[in-house]
């Protein structure tokens, strides 16, 4: 008997399955390696990414298969994790969470029984068993920009095509869900053959220079004018803008915390961190005592503020958004700061600068006392800013790192990872594999370089083994100051709830199969010991995988740390 013909597929002009159609979205957009886990629901989806040249990643569980797709999607643009309908999908929400909040483009698919077990409320495993489908997608509604349910091949492609757009152009995550029965249904091929379109949001042209003659007007008024760039700056794409406007106002340049590595360090404008109480020598002076501040994709967070301890007037303020521009106290929303740069760069004339500080070079702070060997934040920092190399990819992790990397001198062209507005303990470890890995996919030589503390690499260190897995070659500096320092200074400074199981992390590499001539682990307890493997020059080739157990004092912390946790006790003690 011939085969039913199925109307639909029969007025396709090139028919593919929905399988095929989303995987070739994803790797027109550059998704080379697909993160996640397998799980019953998924497996007949990820049978398709070998013949679409896609690498399964294959992480040691969701939260890290979340939080390494955020880091690759940090290098490459974008990035995708498969998850299991349930209990899959629920193991990953921290991490797209703070993809949500720190505005990095995941695109979590997750593989869910059939549309007719679920039209027939089936008691299938993975679920509540209360017959209710839509419970784990109305949860991801929260921290999604859409949710794209599979549920009908006439609408998959299009479903598929505005979520992957919403997704990289609000930098966000999105949900998307495909039923076992519909990986093989058929769409629309010939929509494969234009790519999605992602040009940027246009500005309405006459709002948009209404807008750029207003900032020029203050701007052209102002005698001490600065520029404060922050990690929206990365996140929506206006870099390019960002230096342009740098360079041709000659106007004196300052990072945020979260847009540490933003702005060339080396240039003269280059003035350093501000962080409030919490930034370099001479920083806070100069900002706050601008008659005019320029902000490119500020993020007033507590922590990136060192306690909210910004003492800027937003009278003497203009912040450039990427939905809105706000300047002094009138709000311009729908005037998106990629055009608004373009343009005021366009018109720019020649502006009164008054320098701002010179930011320290990496010198040892004259109150150090040299002749003691252990290992403090204040020497290690700025030790550190003369290791470093042009193009060094630099993970720091929530905590005492986030802290000390304010006083690390960046060469050229050197990216900070971090997670300062989410905060997840345990975030760059797994960050660090989805970084190294779409580092080895650029074909780069771009080095990747890992600072966590003990505590935090205990809560995500079987991603190590993903690396070995995948033969990356990032370096992992481990902080060995005996458990949650950051912790430590809000609260609770020796109680035993900051403690960890001291671990033997020289015998982790092997522990995870790393095979001998293919890894190097150190051990670091001393000044000398940090100069030592700073002047090897293996070390810092980067041949394999290297793991470093640097050893600080238990109460030692950076400036900056001490204040924002102080003023996190204050916030959590009040009413």
């Amino acid at each position: 008997m011939a085969a039913t013909l199925d109307i639909r597929t029969s007025e396709l002009r090139e028919p593919v399955d929905i399988a095929t159609y989303l995987l070739t979205r994803l790797k027109q957009m550059g998704i080379d390696s697909i993160h996640g886990l397998p799980g019953d629901f998924n497996l007949a989806l990820l049978d398709y990414l070998p013949d679409l040249d896609i690498t399964w990643v294959g992480n040691c569980n969701e939260l890290n298969a979340g939080y390494a797709a955020d880091g690759y999607a940090r290098i490459k643009g974008i990035s995708a994790v498969i998850t299991t309908f349930g209990v899959g999908e629920l193991s990953l929400p921290n991490a797209i969470a703070g993809s949500y909040a720190e505005y990095v483009p995941v695109v979590h698919i997750v593989g869910t029984p059939s549309t007719s077990s679920q039209a027939n409320g089936m008691l299938l495993h993975h679920t509540l068993g209360n017959g209710n489908f839509n419970t784990f997608a109305d949860m991801a509604a929260h921290i999604a920009v859409d949710v794209a349910k599979l549920t009908d091949p006439r609408d998959a492609a299009a479903q598929i095509d505005h979520a992957l757009r919403e997704c990289y152009l609000q930098s966000r995550p999105v949900y998307l869900t495909l039923p076992t029965d519909l990986v093989k249904k058929k769409v629309e091929g010939e929509r494969l053959k234009t790519k999605i379109d992602l040009s940027a949001h246009k500005n309405d042209p006459a709002k948009e220079d209404y807008v750029v003659e207003v900032v020029l007007k203050y701007l052209t008024e102002a005698k001490s004018a600065v520029i404060l760039v922050d990690s929206c700056a990365v996140r929506h794409r206006v870099l390019d803008e960002a230096h342009e406007l740098i360079e041709k106002s000659g106007l004196p340049v300052f990072v945020a915390p979260m847009g540490k590595g933003a702005v060339d360090e080396t240039i003269p404008q280059f003035g350093g961190v501000y962080a409030g109480d919490g930034s370099n020598p001479g920083v806070q002076e100069r900002v706050e005592m601008a008659d005019l501040l320029l902000t490119i994709g500020s993020v007033k967070s507590d922590f990136n503020t060192a306690g909210f301890t910004y003492r800027t007037s937003q009278l003497k303020t203009i912040d450039f958004h990427s939905t809105y521009t706000r300047v002094r106290y009138s709000e311009y929303p729908g005037v998106g700061m990629k055009g608004v740069l373009r343009k005021l760069i366009d018109r720019l004339p020649q502006l009164n600068i008054q320098p701002g500080p010179v930011p320290p070079q990496n010198i040892t702070p004259a109150e150090e006392n040299l002749d003691d060997p252990a290992i403090t934040h204040d020497w290690f920092w700025p030790q550190l800013g003369k290791w470093l190399q042009e193009g060094d990819i630099v993970l720091t992790e929530t905590g005492t790192s986030n802290y000390g990397i304010f006083d690390t001198r960046f060469p050229k062209n050197v990216t900070n990872i971090s997670q300062i507005l989410w905060g997840s303990i345990g975030y760059a470890t797994g960050s660090t594999q989805g970084v190294a890995l779409a580092v080895k996919e650029l074909g780069s030589a771009r080095r990747t370089i890992l600072f966590t503390g003990d505590g935090s690499f205990q809560l995500t260190a079987q991603e190590v083994s993903t690396m070995i897995r995948h033969k990356l070659k990032p370096i992992l500096f481990i902080i060995n100051n005996n458990g949650y320092t950051i912790e430590r200074f809000i609260h609770g400074m020796e109680a035993t709830y900051n403690d960890i199981q001291p671990w033997k992390y020289q015998a982790l590499l092997p522990a995870f199969g790393a095979q001998e001539g293919s890894y190097k682990t150190y051990t670091v307890k001393t000044k000398t010991d940090v100069l030592n493997l700073f002047q090897d020059p293996v070390f810092a080739s980067t041949p394999y995988i290297q793991l470093v157990e640097l050893f600080m004092p238990e109460f030692d912390a950076p400036k900056g740390l001490k204040i924002t946790a102080a003023a996190a006790a204050r916030r959590n003690e009040k009413a």
